[in-house]
């Protein structure tokens, strides 16, 4: 098995009298998106900043490609590209000399590492144009490039898609897609926009009040409750006969959820035919990731 590139293990970080990240555990291995979701004061920010060295956690390691970020900072953090919020640029230079400024500050970085890394964010044809002309997605885009110039296993980003867009969100969505599966690269995403993880995951962790409460693939997360959802003719009649065969049913008015499995349909369905009940459409319920995340939570947004 490939080892993974993080390891978060029993995270804790207490504040006086008060635990604001409690025990919180997750790898990330390479080529994978992982999801970071929680309501506001759950302990996302807290706990990004303690994977990058920036406040140290009360108990708990943290280590990136094996390196502990505690004792070997500076060889984890060779490893690490950041974007905390909005990137840091300047304006009034083009892409290029944002990229080339940041890349003088960087070991062994070079005029082809800037061309890479903006063929990668796809500003190649943007790149003498001044910042301040770019776009909010654009801007992401060459913070993403800016962190990936010395080349990093791991990219960490706090809310990437925040205030995009809806062509920008799905370019930051390509755009890391991307890196994970061509690249090889390991993200760390921490976001509140649901649907976007569903669509840019592979795994996500749910936090709440600082424990992590689920990890698990977003495939995972889709499973569902034993449970189908029937549309008939005549609800009332079909209530009464599904109940009578000892299955657990609620019904809306229009449409019958049957506490079921797969297996179990057939049988449900010949009763329903037998007693002229017409059955227009059938399938299983499976939960959005927002209704897991919200089961999750106990009903608090992100």
């Amino acid at each position: 098995m490939t080892a993974p590139i993080l390891v978060a293990r029993g995270l804790t970080k207490k504040i006086g009298e008060k635990t604001i990240v409690a025990g919180v555990s997750f790898e990330i291995a390479p080529g994978e998106v992982f999801g970071f979701l929680g309501p506001n004061g759950a302990g996302k920010t807290t706990t990004i900043r303690m994977l990058v060295g920036l406040i140290r956690p009360t108990t708990g390691q943290v280590t990136i490609c094996g390196h502990d970020v505690e004792r070997e900072f500076e060889q984890a953090m060779r490893n690490v590209g950041c974007i905390v919020e909005t990137p840091d640029l300047y304006r009034f230079m083009s892409g290029r000399e944002n990229l080339e400024h940041f890349a003088r500050m960087r070991r062994g970085v070079g005029a082809a590492d800037i061309e890479r890394v903006a063929d990668l964010a796809m500003l190649s044809h943007r790149l003498e144009d001044k910042v301040r002309t770019y776009s909010l997605g654009m801007r992401q885009r060459l913070g993403i490039a800016v962190a990936l110039l010395s080349r990093p296993k791991l990219l960490i980003l706090d809310e990437p898609a925040n205030g995009l867009d809806p062509a920008g969100i799905r370019e930051m969505r390509n755009l890391l897609r991307r890196l994970s599966s061509e690249e090889g690269l390991a993200v760390f995403v921490s976001s509140h926009l649901l649907a976007e993880v569903e669509l840019m995951c592979d795994r996500v962790a749910i936090i709440h009040r600082g424990t992590i409460l689920e990890i698990s693939p977003v495939q995972g997360l889709h499973a569902h409750a034993p449970e189908m959802d029937f549309r008939v003719d005549d609800t009332a009649r079909a209530l009464a006969l599904v109940s009578s065969m000892g299955h657990p049913v609620a019904s809306d008015g229009t449409t019958l959820s049957i506490e079921i499995t797969e297996e179990q349909a057939p049988e449900v369905v010949a009763r329903l035919a037998a007693e002229g009940i017409r059955i227009f459409h059938a399938q299983r319920r499976i939960r959005t990731l927002e209704e897991r995340f919200l089961e999750a939570t106990g009903g608090e947004t992100v």
